[in-house]
């Protein structure tokens, strides 16, 4: 992150464990639904405890991160941006937080024959925030190499989009389930999606600030 901070070694770090939160905020979903599906409900709770305690410290960090670019006078010229990236960053590592909660809470009866779209809609979001982040550490590093990510974040949206869209179809034309358990399997589908939704929103706003550090 030498590009724009050269000489804060100290929000650099914070800005790198961040991320860091935000990458394995995605391990942990991703195995937490795997987990869910197979049933091993010590294990899914496990992950959901460690994806909790990490959304709150990444909270922490990103106060942290906010309070020294104000008081600091740091990156005038960008901090807007900045600010801005970790502000809706926040919101793909909440999304996953409380979509993993709800499995824990409504406990949906997940269809046999559609647990392995689940596993892969579930892989295919969270490989959207792991190329966001990616994304946003060449923001910082090299920015010749942030198109080539975002590329991959709108190619897993759109992966999930099409997953998510094959399990509705499949599940509302089925005439053996009641109307309220359609509506839970395509929830559950909707928010699962909702990860890479969101990873694509951060993309939007990170191609419009890496096109004004190049003015």
């Amino acid at each position: 992150m030498a590009f724009l901070f050269r000489k804060t070694k100290e929000l650099e770090s914070q800005i790198d464990e961040y991320l860091d939160c935000v990458v394995r905020g995605a391990l942990l979903f991703r195995q937490g639904v795997k987990y869910y599906l197979e049933e091993r409900e010590d294990d899914f709770e496990s992950r959901l405890r460690d994806l909790d305690n990490l959304e709150s410290r990444g909270d922490q960090l990103r106060r942290q991160i906010e309070s020294k670019l104000y008081e600091q006078t740091l990156i005038p010229e960008s901090r807007g941006d900045v600010l801005g990236l970790l502000e809706s960053t926040d919101t793909v590592l909440n999304t996953m937080n409380e979509t993993l909660l709800q499995f824990s809470v409504e406990i949906p009866d997940i269809l046999p024959e559609l647990h392995a779209m689940y596993r892969e809609l579930a892989e295919i979001s969270t490989s959207a925030v792991e190329a966001m982040v990616m994304a946003i550490r060449s923001y910082f590093r090299d920015l010749s190499s942030v198109r080539d990510h975002i590329n991959k974040v709108l190619f897993f949206e759109k992966e999930s989009d099409k997953i998510a869209q094959k399990i509705k179809r499949l599940v509302f034309r089925r005439d053996d389930l009641e109307l309220s358990r359609k509506i839970h399997l395509r929830y559950f589908a909707y928010h699962i999606e909702n990860i890479a939704d969101d990873a694509e929103d951060v993309c939007d706003r990170l191609a419009i600030a890496t096109i004004k550090r190049y003015l």
